[in-house]
């Protein structure tokens, strides 16, 4: 990959969702996770992986209202874990809606089963159309700004 940036926050987007996997696990919060951890991870991990455990209410609301026909308890963990993650992620960072939803697909495609890919891309580009930021006067998107979500 020519961005290292770019290598740097996928790579700690999977170290953010191993976390996230032993924190629901050892069903302990992410503060608790990473004191226990010899290595501190990336803290964009540290950050995704805080941000997931703040926001999850928020998040498995959104997930609940877009997955269709869907409980949140049959989807699979990994799934669930990407979603809130991805979702926390637009909520909390300025990263382009496109890649967080791109690099969801690519870990649940790396790690869950083979229709989650098409699962996860299709609630959160639900989730991004429906609680996109405002539109700035240029007709591009403000991540300066944080999301507003709305119902629907």
């Amino acid at each position: 990959m020519n961005n290292p940036l770019a290598q740097t926050r996928r790579d700690a987007r999977e170290r953010a969702i191993e976390l996230a996997y032993e924190s629901e696990q050892r069903a302990i919060g992410a503060d608790a996770l990473l004191a226990g951890l010899v290595v501190d991870p990336d803290p964009y991990a540290a950050l995704l992986l805080k941000a997931s455990e703040l926001q999850r209410t928020r998040a498995e609301t959104l997930i609940a209202e877009r997955a269709r026909g869907w409980s949140l308890d049959r989807m699979p963990l990994i799934d669930r874990l990407v979603m809130r993650m991805a979702v926390a992620e637009m909520i909390t960072t300025d990263t382009p809606t496109g890649v967080i939803l791109a690099e969801a697909v690519a870990l649940v495609g790396r790690y869950s089963t083979d229709e989650s890919t098409r699962f996860v891309n299709g609630v959160l580009s639900a989730i991004a159309r429906t609680s996109a930021p405002e539109q700035s006067r240029a007709g591009q998107r403000d991540f300066r700004h944080r999301w507003s979500f709305k119902s629907g």
